[in-house]
């Protein structure tokens, strides 16, 4: 809770950073955003990437496309050493539903995801085992993504151009799990490869 307060409230200054108010130009239209500003915030919390994770991220192709970067945190107690997280995320909406004039429904998010650990207790030397005592990387994870979302999307910062607030889940999986499913069908029920993330996503 105290994170959603704190992105809440540093979400409205770092969105004016992010996208100015341009002086209108000589016809009267404004002027266009820099591309290399940030098109949207995001925090949420599970998914594999940090207990919290932050970000922000660019939207295309009418915002049906997405790549976000994030950084989330673990704490020590929960994982033995302090952990962060650092996570790059591309995503694709196909469909975006008007539920009424100022909330708007995105039923079906896909997308995929990789992962760095820094913090490790043990995260291995050169040489440390043999080649094969650990077939996978203790440190990057990659994985599916399958979510949804839903907007309020009044929320005017100007006369010509508002914000909008989505709530989101994530369903994703990773390397490590789908192979731990694989080599153990019997062992472990298809429940025990999925990650759960919620997250909230505001479009500056």
């Amino acid at each position: 809770m105290r994170a959603l307060f704190l992105f809440l409230l540093l979400a409205v200054p770092l969105g004016s950073l992010a996208t100015p108010v341009a002086p209108p130009d000589s016809a009267g239209a404004p002027t266009a955003k820099h591309w290399f500003h940030p098109r949207h915030l995001l925090l949420q919390t599970g998914g594999g990437i940090g207990m919290v994770a932050a970000g922000a991220g660019y939207s295309y192709w009418h915002k049906r496309v997405s790549t976000d970067v994030l950084v989330g945190y673990v704490p020590k107690r929960h994982a033995g050493s302090k952990l962060t997280i650092v996570t790059l995320k591309a995503s694709y909406s196909p469909v975006r539903l008007p539920l009424t004039a100022d909330w708007q429904l995105t039923p079906l998010t896909v997308g995929a995801y990789g992962s760095y650990t820094i913090g490790l207790q043990n995260p291995g030397e050169p040489n440390q085992y043999p080649d094969d005592y650990y077939w996978f990387s203790r440190t990057l994870r990659y994985g599916p993504l399958l979510g949804s979302s839903i907007a309020y999307t009044a929320w005017p910062t100007s006369s010509d151009h508002s914000r909008s607030l989505a709530f989101y889940y994530e369903l994703g999986t990773n390397d490590l799990y789908l192979h731990s499913y694989l080599t153990n069908r019997h062992s472990l029920r298809p429940s025990q490869l999925l990650t759960l993330a919620i997250g909230l996503k505001m479009n500056l």
